[in-house]
């Protein structure tokens, strides 16, 4: 597959890394081939199981054993919905499934050195890919990052350095890096997003090969959603489901550029005001790919959802209370999924898959003071 440059429509060969166009804008992949499930290598349980979909050579795959998530169905506010527990990867979070695909094409590409801006999850996956790999490693992130995602970055052998400000500041400064060191963003490097289709491929197998109605998921720079909407299409291309779900991204109301967006019926970025949110994972300002993101929302005619603080905490405490201790930030998908229900925006009776991104372990000192958990003296 070729980048095409977003701007221009340019193509670029792959076989030279590259995480931009000539021009500096954002590059996309053109579309995949897909597969269908005669190719799945039933005896892999990573997500190279479907290699066969995945524009990187199997040998040169650097994997930790990431996918294979469960599935598990439960009761959310009397609707029965399936939660779909990602935070069980490798390093914790969801972004293992990008990780691994990314990281193996820049390996097979010559590139030993990257650079990565993060709120914690993204770093630590990469800095443990790179690891694996025998790439050096850089991770910029917020000076507010909590102290355990900084820990496992850290000891995974990156370099780890905070910037002051906001998630938009680490960005900013991890570009003005880009030119000493492959910036290795997975919100630039398209292959990322070739890494997260797979999460659609695995709900695919998991539900006899068949789409669900819905699929709900935390929604900051878009890496989920895009990735579900470029698997199910291709899914959907080869004849393997009739119809795509529809796909809820769900944002922090206190940092909501999407949301934003998409109420307004718009394709490009609109004023905003942001504040500081308890879900410092999806506290992205500016997501780079947000034509993509409204695009793949409504075209799959579902909705983009803004939730409170106090509906995140509430979902968060709700969650736990289910046996799944997860951070803030992918407690954000529940509450956005009461709201869609209590809306009518998912019916009752509808087939909903929510997509739980992040451990709690890494937040729990945060999490401890959110629910005010004290335990008892004897």
């Amino acid at each position: 597959m070729d980048y095409i440059d977003s701007q221009n429509g340019t193509h670029y060969p792959s076989k030279a890394a590259r995480w931009c166009g000539d021009q500096g804008a954002y590059l996309n992949l053109a579309p995949g081939p897909g597969m269908t499930r005669d190719a799945i290598q039933a005896d892999d349980r990573s997500v190279w199981r479907y290699a066969r979909a995945i524009d990187v050579d199997r040998q040169s795959a650097v994997s930790l054993g990431e996918g294979g998530t469960p599935l598990l169905s439960r009761t959310w506010h009397g609707v029965a919905v399936r939660f779909k527990l990602e935070f069980m990867m490798p390093t914790g979070s969801f972004k293992d499934r990008g990780m691994t695909v990314m990281v193996s094409y820049l390996k097979s590409r010559g590139i030993d050195h990257v650079l990565e801006d993060s709120s914690g999850n993204a770093g630590a996956s990469l800095s443990a890919y790179a690891a694996a790999a025998g790439m050096r490693c850089c991770i910029l992130v917020p000076e507010t990052a909590s102290y355990p995602k900084i820990a496992q970055i850290a000891a995974c052998g990156a370099d780890v350095v905070t910037v002051p400000g906001t998630r938009q500041n680490v960005a900013d400064a991890a570009l003005c890096m880009s030119s000493e060191i492959f910036y290795a963003s997975h919100n630039w490097q398209p292959f990322f997003i070739e890494g997260t289709k797979t999460l659609a491929y695995e709900l695919w197998e998991s539900l006899g090969f068949r789409a669900p109605d819905n699929v709900v998921t935390p929604l900051g720079y878009g890496s989920n959603v895009l990735g579900l909407d470029r698997g199910f299409d291709e899914l959907l291309r080869n004849g393997e489901i009739k119809k795509r779900p529809r796909i809820f991204g769900v944002q922090a109301a206190n940092c909501a550029p999407c949301h934003a967006a998409w109420r307004a019926g718009s394709e490009s970025p609109v004023p905003v005001t942001v504040t500081p949110t308890v879900a410092e994972g999806i506290a992205s300002s500016q997501p780079t790919r947000l034509r993509e993101v409204l695009r793949a929302v409504r075209s799959s005619d579902g909705a983009i959802a803004a939730v409170s603080e106090t509906e995140i905490v509430d979902a968060l405490c709700g969650l736990a209370g289910m046996g799944f201790y997860v951070e803030p930030t992918c407690a954000a998908a529940a509450a956005g999924l009461t709201q869609l229900l209590d809306s009518g925006a998912i019916r009752r009776d509808e087939e909903t898959i929510v997509v739980l991104t992040g451990s709690g372990l890494k937040s729990s000192e945060r999490i401890g003071q959110l629910l005010n958990l004290r335990p008892r003296t004897l």
